[in-house]
Protein backbone atom coordinates (compact mmCIF):
# COMPACT_ATOMS: atom_id res chain seq x y z
CA UNK A 1 0.00 0.00 0.00
CA UNK A 2 0.97 3.54 -0.75
CA UNK A 3 3.07 5.42 2.48
CA UNK A 4 3.75 2.21 3.92
CA UNK A 5 7.42 1.26 4.52
CA UNK A 6 8.88 -1.42 2.19
CA UNK A 7 9.02 -4.83 3.43
CA UNK A 8 12.78 -6.05 3.09
CA UNK A 9 13.82 -9.40 1.45
CA UNK A 10 17.01 -11.26 1.06
CA UNK A 11 18.05 -13.46 -1.51
CA UNK A 12 20.62 -15.54 -0.22
CA UNK A 13 23.19 -18.30 -1.87
CA UNK A 14 26.37 -20.03 -1.75
CA UNK A 15 26.46 -19.50 -5.58
CA UNK A 16 25.22 -15.81 -7.15
CA UNK A 17 22.38 -15.04 -5.95
CA UNK A 18 20.42 -15.47 -9.26
CA UNK A 19 18.54 -18.22 -8.59
CA UNK A 20 17.39 -16.91 -5.37
CA UNK A 21 16.56 -14.03 -7.06
CA UNK A 22 14.68 -15.07 -10.15
CA UNK A 23 12.29 -17.03 -7.89
CA UNK A 24 12.06 -14.89 -4.84
CA UNK A 25 11.06 -12.16 -7.53
CA UNK A 26 8.92 -14.04 -9.37
CA UNK A 27 7.01 -15.09 -6.05
CA UNK A 28 6.91 -11.41 -4.77
CA UNK A 29 5.30 -9.85 -8.27
CA UNK A 30 2.31 -11.71 -6.85
CA UNK A 31 1.50 -8.89 -4.33
CA UNK A 32 1.46 -5.63 -6.83
CA UNK A 33 0.24 -3.68 -3.56
CA UNK A 34 3.38 -4.40 -1.42
CA UNK A 35 5.98 -2.56 -1.67
CA UNK A 36 9.74 -4.63 -1.38
CA UNK A 37 13.37 -3.14 -0.64
CA UNK A 38 15.83 -6.36 -1.65
CA UNK A 39 19.07 -7.09 -1.17
CA UNK A 40 21.11 -10.39 -2.55
CA UNK A 41 24.26 -11.85 -0.34
CA UNK A 42 25.78 -14.16 -2.41
CA UNK A 43 28.53 -16.89 -1.97
CA UNK A 44 27.21 -17.55 1.61
CA UNK A 45 29.66 -20.81 1.80
CA UNK A 46 31.22 -20.74 5.05
CA UNK A 47 29.82 -20.19 8.90
CA UNK A 48 31.43 -17.68 8.96
CA UNK A 49 30.31 -15.85 6.24
CA UNK A 50 26.76 -17.69 7.16
CA UNK A 51 26.77 -15.55 10.47
CA UNK A 52 27.88 -12.21 8.59
CA UNK A 53 24.84 -12.51 6.44
CA UNK A 54 22.91 -13.44 9.95
CA UNK A 55 23.93 -10.31 11.32
CA UNK A 56 22.59 -8.00 8.38
CA UNK A 57 19.18 -10.01 8.49
CA UNK A 58 18.94 -9.07 12.87
CA UNK A 59 19.77 -5.38 12.33
CA UNK A 60 17.77 -5.44 9.18
CA UNK A 61 14.50 -6.85 11.30
CA UNK A 62 15.66 -3.99 14.57
CA UNK A 63 15.38 -1.06 12.78
CA UNK A 64 12.41 -1.92 10.47
CA UNK A 65 10.36 -3.78 13.47
CA UNK A 66 9.39 -6.19 10.53
CA UNK A 67 10.87 -9.71 10.38
CA UNK A 68 12.65 -9.83 6.67
CA UNK A 69 11.80 -12.36 4.21
CA UNK A 70 14.50 -14.35 3.26
CA UNK A 71 14.60 -16.64 -0.37
CA UNK A 72 17.70 -19.26 0.60
CA UNK A 73 18.91 -21.63 -1.65
CA UNK A 74 21.45 -22.68 0.27
CA UNK A 75 22.99 -26.59 0.04
CA UNK A 76 25.28 -26.94 3.52
CA UNK A 77 22.31 -27.59 6.57
CA UNK A 78 24.76 -25.98 9.34
CA UNK A 79 24.76 -22.79 6.74
CA UNK A 80 20.95 -22.68 6.34
CA UNK A 81 20.65 -23.06 9.76
CA UNK A 82 21.91 -20.73 10.84
CA UNK A 83 19.79 -18.38 8.82
CA UNK A 84 17.04 -19.59 9.63
CA UNK A 85 18.05 -19.04 13.19
CA UNK A 86 17.78 -15.37 12.45
CA UNK A 87 13.79 -15.77 13.36
CA UNK A 88 12.95 -14.04 9.40
CA UNK A 89 10.78 -15.74 7.15
CA UNK A 90 13.28 -18.08 5.38
CA UNK A 91 11.62 -19.83 2.12
CA UNK A 92 14.42 -22.95 1.47
CA UNK A 93 13.63 -22.80 -2.26
CA UNK A 94 16.38 -25.74 -3.02
CA UNK A 95 14.93 -28.38 0.02
CA UNK A 96 11.54 -27.29 -0.95
CA UNK A 97 12.34 -29.79 -4.26
CA UNK A 98 14.97 -31.76 -3.69
CA UNK A 99 13.48 -33.79 -0.92
CA UNK A 100 10.45 -34.60 -3.48
CA UNK A 101 12.25 -35.60 -6.08
CA UNK A 102 14.79 -37.70 -4.07
CA UNK A 103 11.34 -39.59 -3.19
CA UNK A 104 10.13 -39.54 -6.56
CA UNK A 105 13.40 -40.62 -8.41
CA UNK A 106 13.80 -43.05 -5.30
CA UNK A 107 17.00 -42.06 -5.41
CA UNK A 108 19.60 -39.15 -2.89
CA UNK A 109 20.66 -36.21 -4.53
CA UNK A 110 24.74 -35.54 -4.53
CA UNK A 111 23.68 -32.88 -1.61
CA UNK A 112 27.01 -31.15 -2.62
CA UNK A 113 28.39 -27.34 -2.88
CA UNK A 114 30.75 -25.82 -5.02
CA UNK A 115 30.15 -26.97 -8.57
CA UNK A 116 31.61 -23.01 -9.88
CA UNK A 117 34.73 -24.36 -8.14
CA UNK A 118 35.26 -27.34 -9.92
CA UNK A 119 34.58 -26.00 -13.10
CA UNK A 120 36.33 -22.75 -12.90
CA UNK A 121 38.86 -23.66 -10.27
CA UNK A 122 40.03 -21.25 -7.45
CA UNK A 123 41.31 -18.34 -9.30
CA UNK A 124 38.56 -17.76 -11.16
CA UNK A 125 36.01 -18.38 -8.63
CA UNK A 126 37.81 -15.53 -6.81
CA UNK A 127 37.66 -13.56 -9.58
CA UNK A 128 33.99 -13.54 -10.06
CA UNK A 129 33.03 -13.32 -6.49
CA UNK A 130 36.10 -10.09 -6.72
CA UNK A 131 33.33 -8.37 -9.93
CA UNK A 132 30.14 -9.11 -7.75
CA UNK A 133 31.42 -7.06 -4.93
CA UNK A 134 32.70 -4.40 -6.71
CA UNK A 135 29.64 -4.29 -8.73
CA UNK A 136 27.36 -4.01 -5.69
CA UNK A 137 29.75 -1.45 -4.06
CA UNK A 138 30.18 0.76 -6.76
CA UNK A 139 26.62 1.26 -7.80
CA UNK A 140 24.81 4.07 -9.37
CA UNK A 141 27.54 6.56 -8.99
CA UNK A 142 29.34 5.17 -5.86
CA UNK A 143 32.98 5.38 -5.22
CA UNK A 144 34.03 6.89 -8.49
CA UNK A 145 37.42 7.28 -7.53
CA UNK A 146 38.06 3.31 -8.24
CA UNK A 147 36.49 3.77 -11.87
CA UNK A 148 40.17 3.34 -12.66
CA UNK A 149 39.89 -0.27 -11.56
CA UNK A 150 36.23 -0.57 -13.59
CA UNK A 151 36.15 -2.87 -17.03
CA UNK A 152 32.80 -1.27 -17.92
CA UNK A 153 31.22 1.13 -16.82
CA UNK A 154 27.57 1.30 -17.60
CA UNK A 155 25.92 5.06 -17.61
CA UNK A 156 22.27 6.27 -18.79
CA UNK A 157 19.29 7.94 -17.57
CA UNK A 158 17.50 6.66 -13.90
CA UNK A 159 15.66 3.01 -14.67
CA UNK A 160 17.19 2.76 -18.05
CA UNK A 161 18.38 -1.08 -16.63
CA UNK A 162 21.91 0.19 -15.56
CA UNK A 163 21.97 -1.91 -12.07
CA UNK A 164 20.60 -5.24 -13.08
CA UNK A 165 22.97 -5.08 -16.50
CA UNK A 166 25.78 -4.20 -14.05
CA UNK A 167 25.58 -7.03 -11.76
CA UNK A 168 24.35 -9.68 -14.37
CA UNK A 169 27.80 -8.45 -16.22
CA UNK A 170 29.70 -9.61 -12.87
CA UNK A 171 27.64 -13.05 -11.98
CA UNK A 172 28.19 -14.21 -15.10
CA UNK A 173 30.79 -13.12 -16.85
CA UNK A 174 33.45 -11.75 -14.11
CA UNK A 175 33.26 -8.74 -15.81
CA UNK A 176 34.10 -5.72 -12.81
CA UNK A 177 30.98 -3.61 -13.94
CA UNK A 178 29.94 -0.51 -12.25
CA UNK A 179 27.12 1.98 -13.26
CA UNK A 180 26.80 6.07 -13.19
CA UNK A 181 23.27 7.95 -13.43
CA UNK A 182 23.06 10.80 -15.94
CA UNK A 183 21.28 13.49 -14.41
CA UNK A 184 20.20 16.96 -13.47
CA UNK A 185 22.92 19.70 -15.25
CA UNK A 186 24.62 16.83 -17.09
CA UNK A 187 21.50 16.53 -19.05
CA UNK A 188 20.46 20.02 -19.38
CA UNK A 189 24.03 20.92 -21.09
CA UNK A 190 24.63 17.57 -22.77
CA UNK A 191 28.07 16.88 -21.19
CA UNK A 192 29.84 13.68 -20.36
CA UNK A 193 30.60 14.08 -16.45
CA UNK A 194 33.69 14.59 -15.64
CA UNK A 195 34.81 11.46 -13.43
CA UNK A 196 33.62 9.44 -16.58
CA UNK A 197 35.75 11.73 -19.23
CA UNK A 198 39.11 9.85 -18.32
CA UNK A 199 37.50 6.58 -19.27
CA UNK A 200 35.60 6.53 -22.39
CA UNK A 201 37.12 3.48 -23.44
CA UNK A 202 35.10 1.83 -20.89
CA UNK A 203 31.92 3.67 -21.44
CA UNK A 204 28.95 1.42 -22.67
CA UNK A 205 25.28 3.68 -22.95
CA UNK A 206 22.25 2.20 -22.32
CA UNK A 207 18.81 3.86 -23.75
CA UNK A 208 15.16 3.11 -23.66
CA UNK A 209 12.06 4.07 -25.61
CA UNK A 210 10.56 7.07 -23.51
CA UNK A 211 7.47 5.65 -22.95
CA UNK A 212 8.29 2.74 -21.59
CA UNK A 213 10.66 4.27 -19.09
CA UNK A 214 7.84 6.66 -18.49
CA UNK A 215 5.69 3.16 -17.66
CA UNK A 216 8.65 2.18 -15.59
CA UNK A 217 9.33 5.40 -13.37
CA UNK A 218 5.59 6.40 -12.57
CA UNK A 219 5.40 2.84 -10.71
CA UNK A 220 8.79 3.75 -8.57
CA UNK A 221 7.64 7.51 -7.92
CA UNK A 222 4.87 8.90 -9.69
CA UNK A 223 5.97 12.93 -10.41
CA UNK A 224 5.03 14.94 -13.49
CA UNK A 225 9.07 16.38 -12.68
CA UNK A 226 10.71 12.87 -13.31
CA UNK A 227 8.05 9.83 -14.76
CA UNK A 228 6.01 12.41 -17.17
CA UNK A 229 6.39 11.33 -21.19
CA UNK A 230 7.54 14.55 -21.73
CA UNK A 231 10.47 14.10 -18.48
CA UNK A 232 11.68 11.05 -20.13
CA UNK A 233 11.30 11.76 -23.84
CA UNK A 234 13.61 14.73 -22.90
CA UNK A 235 16.33 12.99 -20.55
CA UNK A 236 16.18 10.34 -22.67
CA UNK A 237 17.28 12.44 -26.40
CA UNK A 238 19.83 14.31 -23.93
CA UNK A 239 21.71 11.28 -23.03
CA UNK A 240 21.59 10.17 -26.32
CA UNK A 241 23.26 12.97 -27.83
CA UNK A 242 25.77 12.33 -25.26
CA UNK A 243 26.56 9.47 -26.08
CA UNK A 244 26.62 10.22 -29.93
CA UNK A 245 29.11 13.31 -29.17
CA UNK A 246 31.43 11.11 -27.05
CA UNK A 247 31.54 7.85 -29.66
CA UNK A 248 29.91 5.58 -26.47
CA UNK A 249 28.71 2.75 -27.88
CA UNK A 250 24.77 2.06 -27.14
CA UNK A 251 22.66 -0.62 -26.69
CA UNK A 252 18.41 -0.62 -26.34
CA UNK A 253 17.39 -1.77 -23.20
CA UNK A 254 13.53 -1.26 -23.81
CA UNK A 255 12.41 -4.89 -25.27
CA UNK A 256 15.62 -6.40 -24.34
CA UNK A 257 15.68 -9.14 -21.17
CA UNK A 258 18.92 -8.52 -19.10
CA UNK A 259 20.51 -11.72 -20.56
CA UNK A 260 20.77 -10.94 -23.97
CA UNK A 261 21.57 -7.10 -23.25
CA UNK A 262 24.44 -8.49 -21.46
CA UNK A 263 25.32 -10.74 -23.63
CA UNK A 264 25.48 -8.41 -26.55
CA UNK A 265 27.49 -5.72 -24.10
CA UNK A 266 30.09 -8.93 -23.86
CA UNK A 267 30.33 -9.51 -27.21
CA UNK A 268 31.28 -5.68 -28.03
CA UNK A 269 33.91 -6.24 -24.90
CA UNK A 270 35.36 -8.96 -26.56
CA UNK A 271 35.61 -7.44 -29.82
CA UNK A 272 37.46 -4.39 -28.39
CA UNK A 273 39.29 -5.24 -25.47
CA UNK A 274 39.77 -9.43 -26.74
CA UNK A 275 38.74 -12.12 -24.68
CA UNK A 276 39.91 -10.97 -21.53
CA UNK A 277 40.91 -12.91 -18.69
CA UNK A 278 39.13 -16.58 -19.72
CA UNK A 279 35.98 -14.52 -19.26
CA UNK A 280 32.62 -17.22 -19.96
CA UNK A 281 29.75 -18.05 -18.63
CA UNK A 282 29.08 -18.48 -15.05
CA UNK A 283 26.51 -20.78 -13.07
CA UNK A 284 23.95 -19.35 -10.14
Amino acid sequence: MAGEPKRQVFFISDGTGLTASSYGKSLLAQFRDIAFETKTIPFVDTIERAHKAAERIRETQTKTGTRPIVFSTLVKEDIQRVIEETGAFVIDLFNAFIGPLEKELGAKSAHTLGHSRDVFGDERYQRRIEAIEFALSHDDGVRVRDYDRAEIIVIGVSRCGKTPTSLYLAMNFSLKACNYPLTGEELERETLPAPLAPWREKLIGLTIDPKALSEIRMKRRPSPEYASLAACRREVRAAERIFQHNRIPVFDSTATSIEELAGNILKHYRRTHGNGNGLGNGSA
